[in-house]
């Protein structure tokens, strides 16, 4: 009878500390997607503050339809890659692919503004400076929710791969977290915003 009461207890704990790991590891899933979240909403207000900036550059920038066009071309697939993400931020692919494409808009971005620099009217366009103002100060609030994110993902993979976490991570499916991060060098300079 005792060894009974014994053996009770000891799977009545592991069974408490098996809830418990599940909860911690719900707990850290859910902060890093809710980081995601907030890199969500910067990037939304990015993605609407292109095309005004556009539309503002195009009246000076008629021979330049092709950065033009090229840029709301990256504008598009960043912003469907971040539909992609918003919907599971644990998928890896995902973020590989929104990393990708927000590289790939901050470069023609870069293009664009480094353009727009030989176009002394355009530069001193107000629309064109408040749009590019707003879109530096939306760059910065990426950047520190980016932080944030990534900061979240390097506490939920840590929390996972912990033993004995990593057991019960494998059998309740918690997969490791993509980092948000630009992986070329190159990609990694901010674009110019000087007008």
């Amino acid at each position: 009878m005792t060894t009974f009461i014994i053996a009770l207890l000891i799977l009545v704990v592991l069974a408490l500390y098996a809830i418990a790991m599940f909860n911690k590891l719900v707990t850290l899933r859910n902060r890093f997607k809710n980081a995601f979240a907030q890199i969500d909403v910067q990037l939304k207000r990015r993605y609407d503050l292109i095309p005004n900036l556009v539309n503002t550059a195009k009246a000076y920038l008629k021979h330049e339809r092709e950065t033009l066009e090229a840029v709301i071309m990256a504008r598009n697939q960043a912003q469907q890659m971040e539909r992609n993400v918003a919907r599971d931020p644990s998928d890896p692919q995902a973020m590989k692919q929104l990393a990708g494409a927000e590289s790939a808009l901050s470069g023609v971005l870069g293009r664009l503004f480094a353009l727009s620099e030989s176009y002394p009217d355009l530069k001193a366009n107000q629309n064109m400076m408040q749009l590019t103002e707003e879109l530096s100060s939306t760059e910065n609030k990426i950047a520190f929710a980016r932080q944030a994110f990534n900061d979240s993902v390097m506490v939920y993979n840590t929390g996972r791969e912990k033993f004995p976490a990593n057991i019960f991570a494998a059998l309740f499916g918690f997969n490791e977290a993509e980092l948000f991060e630009i992986e070329d060098d190159g990609e990694r300079k901010r674009p110019e915003v000087s007008f």
